[in-house]
């Protein structure tokens, strides 16, 4: 279908890619991934022909279709949304002109075996195109237009009245009823909600074309990929598997890299210590020359280390706040005639770290403005708790950054008495280096508006960080940084994300926002899918059914008791969780001992001292005695944590009740 071959490419004086090679099948499910950066969109421009390679040849299957999804549109003028979604002209053009050729040659041929295949090619391209322009084409853009979070009373707005992430969704709408040979799709899931999210991963698992993603959502890579593709350094590495089969590939890869490039440095030692002992000894002058032809033919295996740089950092110590950190109490929102909310409580506690989930639309991004206060309520009370200090990331960041500031200049306005030289430190650890300091924000990428608005946050220090969609721009190897902060964080989050995993590294509730209000669930992302979400979708239908007063007060009085259970669950399992998580963070510490252990003892040096071996083998046999000992009590933790829960889920269905409720 799709092979580039050899192909090099340069940007400016940095080189993307050096003479490497990708074939693209049909049926391939392939994730692109690489640091931001590294040419993942130059390589899209490359197999759909806007990007000439300076080097090497890209060849595509006679009569291939392609459709690309890029990171941002302009919607066409004059139409409505429907109109937009069902525009599928040009590839029926396309299509049209395949069946005159096929047509044509059919015509001219008369061999009985290749009019078959003519005969089958013209059966197939017809069948697409009745499928594409057929009298069932309204009806399939709008389940697709409803699968990606539009209302029907969208369908017959215009184009160009949408928001940026409602053109892209209709961009992405026409693209997958188009049906192309083969999918580009550049960061798809950028302006989805979860529910919208999933929807499209299962339309992906049953669609025919071939497909070519980039995503740093590792959940979505993992349901939807068979084989990865990592531009690092670049060159292209490949990996027969979803996202975490490649983490697994490539940290054995890496171990066997490491082992071979230590063996030949070992090597290397040995010959040069021959050649400086020998080669002015008349009797083995010789043999010094054999090795000295050796080391100069000898191919250098380079030296294992990341090719990228990476962004460092955590979250330093912040001032203990009380603990009720913000509550909202009877809160009423609307804009315009819409309603967002109405008369809603509740209290965000210190060291909670809760996700924000709920369709686009529901009003996430405005309960995050209203605790961070840059959105007024109509009505009701908004206060915060001693010593409560509040950091805010905006989903668009640009909200956030003055456009005539220099980077060094924005972080010089909430650095405080921190040195300038401690400041340029702090951006090289968020990757602006060098001259880049002096950027304006006005021309930075998304991923460096990004990366400053978290450093500002670092500097100021708040006790209790809102962030709305914070992943969004940042790379794979950035997300696993930014979640391993927050999880070590010791204040108060509250956040928007739809990256399922990071949500699952982060909180510890989940705040489902919906029409009948907002629902608290303790645990994370996986805790709420497999026991919660069920029960709240059931509360729902029942609510939808029950009749007037008497149904309201029986509900009340429903959720007085489910919250008191939910808390109650909360109490019990909290000390034991607490004393799992001590266990597992000094596993973790005697893992790494351990490692540093067994790699003096694989050294030859370490048996040149007896006593230092018999030292380490010591160290060695009691870290893992350690470990032992610390996994017999993990287990048992674990085993009577399991237990405190499902004692708590059967005394909760003996009183027929469920879970979810509102706050």
């Amino acid at each position: 279908m799709l092979s580039l071959n050899e192909v090099s490419k340069l940007a400016g004086q940095k080189e993307l890619f050096l003479g490497v090679s990708f074939h693209v099948r049909p049926g391939d499910r392939i994730g692109l991934i690489g640091p931001n950066g590294a040419g993942k969109s130059t390589l899209f421009g490359i197999i759909l022909g806007s990007v000439e390679p300076d080097e090497g040849s890209v060849a595509r299957a006679g009569g291939v279709r392609m459709g690309w999804l890029p990171q941002e549109m302009v919607p066409a003028r004059g139409q409505s949304v429907i109109e937009r979604a069902v525009d599928v002209c040009e590839e029926a053009g396309r299509l049209r002109a395949e069946l005159e050729l096929v047509q044509s040659a059919m015509h001219r041929e008369t061999d009985p075996h290749v009019l078959t295949g003519l005969a089958s090619s013209h059966a197939a391209l017809f069948e697409k195109l009745e499928h594409l322009v057929g009298y069932n084409l309204e009806a399939r853009a709008e389940k697709v237009l409803e699968g990606l979070g539009f209302r029907a009373h969208q369908f017959k707005m215009e184009a160009t009245a949408l928001s940026g992430g409602l053109v892209m969704r209709l961009e992405l709408a026409r693209l997958l009823l188009a049906e192309p040979d083969l999918l580009l799709l550049d960061e798809p899931t950028n302006h989805l909600d979860l529910e919208s999210l999933m929807w499209l991963e299962d339309y992906l698992l049953n669609c025919s074309s071939a497909l070519v993603l980039v995503s740093h959502d590792r959940a979505f890579l993992n349901r939807t990929v068979q084989r990865i593709v990592e531009i690092e350094g670049g060159m292209l590495q490949e990996y027969a598997g979803n996202y975490d089969f490649y983490l697994e590939e490539k940290s054995k890869r890496m171990e066997i890299r490491q082992a071979t490039y230590k063996n030949q440095q070992d090597r290397i030692r040995q010959l040069e210590r021959f050649i400086d002992k020998n080669r002015y000894n008349n009797k083995k002058a010789a043999q010094a020359q054999s090795r000295i032809k050796t080391l100069e033919k000898m191919e250098k295996v380079e030296a294992p280390g990341s090719a990228t740089s990476e962004i460092r950092f955590g979250f330093p110590p912040c001032v203990r706040s009380g603990k009720k950190v913000m509550e909202l109490a009877n809160v009423s929102k609307s804009y315009g005639d819409t309603q967002v909310y109405s008369g809603i409580d509740l209290l965000v506690a210190r060291e909670d770290k809760i996700a924000f989930m709920g369709p686009n639309g529901a009003g996430k991004s405005t309960l995050l403005k209203i605790l961070a206060g840059t959105v007024k309520p109509d009505s009701g009370e908004v206060s915060a708790g001693l010593h409560t200090s509040t950091g805010y990331y905006a989903q668009h960041q640009w909200e956030q950054l003055n456009p005539e500031a220099t980077v060094f200049e924005e972080v010089l306005s909430v650095s405080g008495d921190v040195l300038q030289t401690q400041l340029r430190s702090l951006l090289g650890s968020f990757l602006f280096q060098g001259d880049d300091v002096f950027k304006k924000t006005s021309v930075l990428s998304g991923g460096e508006k990004a990366r400053l608005v978290l450093c500002k946050l670092l500097l100021q220090r708040p006790n209790f960080l809102l962030l709305d969609e914070p992943t969004n721009h940042l790379d794979i190897p950035s997300r696993v940084v930014l979640e391993k902060a927050l999880g070590e964080f010791s204040g108060t989050i509250c956040f928007i994300s739809h990256d399922r995993q990071f949500i699952n590294g982060v909180a510890n509730k989940i705040l489902v926002v919906k029409s009948s209000g907002l629902h608290v669930f303790p645990g994370n992302y996986d805790d709420y899918l497999q026991t919660w979400k069920s029960r709240l979708d059931d509360a729902a239908r029942d609510e939808s059914v029950k009749p007037g007063a008497n149904g309201s007060r029986s509900q009340a009085a429903q959720k007085r008791a489910e919250a008191e259970w939910r808390n109650e669950l909360f109490r019990a399992r909290k000390p034991l969780q607490e004393l799992i998580d001590r266990i597992e963070r000094d596993l973790e510490g005697c893992h790494a001992e351990l490692e540093a252990l067994r790699e003096r003892l694989a050294d030859t040096e370490t048996y040149k001292q007896a006593k230092l071996a018999v030292e380490i083998q010591t160290q060695y046999r009691q870290t893992q005695g350690r470990i032992d000992e610390l996994t017999g009590h993990w287990e048992s933790g674990m085993l009577e944590l399991e237990q405190i829960e499902e004692g708590f889920r059967k005394d909760r269905q003996r009183q027929g009740g469920t879970v979810g409720c509102r706050l």
